[in-house]
């Protein structure tokens, strides 16, 4: 019995929600394991929808242990608003069914601030990364700055006041720089101190959870935010998140060894697409692209931000299935492309006159090359709602083949609308 990691193999919204929702019927335990409340899943079960921002998946099944991982930074207000949405549909969200571990770094009012205020100032300049303005970023830096303050601090009201003086002398100099006024000991104390007696309950040394969990057999699932592009490390930097959005952080952002991890399932969109700035080599500003953006509902869960799009790319994926150790994809939105009279893939790229199978590591690097498309025929059949290979059209599976031959990894699922049932399983991620 294997244990599954999901990770997006593009630029994140490729569809893991439902994916992780799917397989969360056959886990017993479901973690987040890096970002914060910047990535949304939207989840369809039983015709309800529900629009998940921080917590993980598999916290709206029944029986279901879910828990955030040390490698989320975590928003406690974001938290507690997102709980009682839950629990006015319906959801029981409970100490018992969710865990958050001690050690994660909390997001503050000063950090969303600050990723607000440098978000103006790169306007400005022409070098705006595109963030979401939720504090991750600053979040993050306070975490490596050995600054944070962590959900455990929360419990400790005799050290707190020094750890929240130590943030703000770093803040308040970078606040002052930036020709904002300082925030003040009083009011940060105040934000952490009417939170707490709602996070801590939800408060466990994690690691200890999964460790009795592993050693009890049951079967543990880490759910992934944003996608590979967005990596801190293999991303297209600096148009990335602020953390490590690959396979191997789903170990140390839990606290599970990396020999627990046995499946890595890429989640893949049919055709490509991202939310803000950056290198995008098959975007599409023409009909296309607008087709693809209204037949795929392509807009951020949390944000609502309107979603570039492209064609497939197969060589980020490519790229992708190698970083993550990717054994087998999970293919969304197929029936986005119904339809259409044919398709192109990219299959390579041109730089300076040099064709390439890789996305090169610099940004100027990438954001000069060149796809080069392969013309593939469509289908005018439908394959919205297929549960089956054979109510496939023709053209469709070729489509879906040919997809396999060019990222070397096979179809392990084939999702065909947003409904849970409404998905093809070829190989079943949690077995040996």
């Amino acid at each position: 019995m294997a244990n599954v990691v999901v990770v997006g193999s593009q630029w994140g919204d490729e569809g893991k929600g439902k994916i992780v929702d799917w397989l969360s019927e056959r886990a017993d335990v479901v973690v987040r394991f890096q970002g914060g409340h910047n990535a949304g899943h939207t989840l369809v079960v039983d015709g309800k929808v529900y629009k998940l921002s921080l917590l993980p998946s598999g916290v709206v099944r029944e029986g279901k242990l879910s828990i955030i991982g040390n490698g989320v930074v975590f928003d406690p207000h974001a938290f507690v608003a997102e709980v009682k949405k839950l629990k006015e549909q319906g959801v029981k969200v409970t100490p018992e069914r969710l865990k958050i571990a001690e050690n994660t770094a909390l997001i503050l009012s000063l950090h969303r601030e600050l990723d607000g205020y440098r978000e103006d100032a790169a306007s400005n300049s022409g070098t705006k990364i595109g963030t979401t303005r939720r504090g991750i970023g600053p979040a993050y830096e306070d975490k490596v700055g050995r600054r944070a303050v962590r959900v455990m601090d929360l419990a400790d009201l005799e050290t707190l006041p020094l750890k929240v003086d130590r943030l703000l002398t770093h803040h308040n100099a970078l606040r002052r720089g930036l020709g904002h006024a300082e925030a003040t000991h009083e009011a940060i104390m105040q934000e952490l101190t009417s939170v707490a007696a709602e996070i801590l309950p939800y408060m466990d040394r994690v690691w200890k959870v999964l460790d009795d969990k592993r050693r009890a057999g049951e079967r543990i699932l880490f759910e992934g935010a944003q996608g590979t592009l967005l990596d801190i490390d293999h991303g297209t930097y600096p148009f990335v998140t602020s953390s490590n959005t690959v396979a191997g952080q789903a170990a140390a952002g839990s606290g599970v060894g990396p020999g627990v991890i046995g499946y890595v399932l890429g989640i893949t969109k049919a055709y490509t697409t991202r939310v803000g700035e950056g290198p995008f080599p098959t975007e599409q500003k023409n009909e296309i692209g607008e087709f693809l953006g209204t037949r795929g509902h392509e807009f951020g869960v949390v944000t609502g931000r309107k979603r570039r799009c492209g064609w497939f790319d197969a060589v980020l994926v490519r790229q992708a299935v190698a970083v993550n150790g990717i054994k087998g994809i999970a293919l969304t939105k197929l029936d986005v492309l119904d339809g259409l009279d044919e398709i192109k893939v990219c299959t390579g790229y041109r730089l300076d006159g040099e064709t390439i199978d890789y996305l090169p590591a610099s940004q100027g690097a990438q954001a000069r090359v060149e796809p080069i498309y392969e013309t593939l025929e469509g289908w005018k059949g439908t394959t919205a709602g297929a549960r089956s290979w054979n109510d496939l059209p023709a053209q469709a599976v070729k489509y879906v083949r040919h997809i396999e031959e060019l990222i070397g990894a096979p179809v392990a699922l084939l999702s065909t609308s947003p409904e849970r049932d409404d998905t093809i399983l070829v190989t079943d991620p949690f077995q040996d």
